[in-house]
């Protein structure tokens, strides 16, 4: 792994919130404030949990297109990660992901409510911090 890599996966392990983009139907951007991703793959592949009936899994249905964010407001420290966003709804994965705090959210539980994942992959992005920029792929 590279030092890019291996810094943005230092900032994203210590946020507790991160943030994520879509397209909306007039192509304009939609920005949302998330908790941390339930799981990831490096930098390469995240998934958070959501409601089915939410705006953001509408709008990743009709463009995969995604963005995500992840910042340390205190440092000034951010990378954003451009890819494709992917709503799961199969039982199987949605088992494996499924935590008991979750319950709080989704009354029916994994299989009987509105809970539903997203699955960003990632193709590259930009890193900030200490005053420089950087653009890196992700492979």
């Amino acid at each position: 792994m590279n030092t890019t890599a291996l810094k943005i996966e230092q900032l994203i392990k210590n946020q507790s919130v991160s943030y994520i983009s879509s397209v909306d139907s007039e192509g304009f951007p939609n920005t949302k404030a998330m908790l941390a991703p339930v799981k990831r793959d490096g930098i390469k592949t995240f998934f958070w949990h959501t409601n089915s009936g939410s705006l953001r899994v509408k709008q990743f249905r009709e463009n995969p297109k995604a963005c995500v964010y992840f910042c340390n407001p205190q440092s000034f420290v951010g990378a954003m990660l451009k890819g494709t966003m992917e709503v799961i709804d199969d039982p199987e994965t949605k088992l494996a992901m499924w935590q008991d705090g979750f319950s709080m959210y989704y009354t029916g539980g994994a299989l009987g409510g509105d809970f539903i994942l997203l699955k960003f992959t990632a193709t590259g992005g930009r890193v900030y911090g200490n005053f420089s920029s950087e653009s890196f792929k992700v492979e």
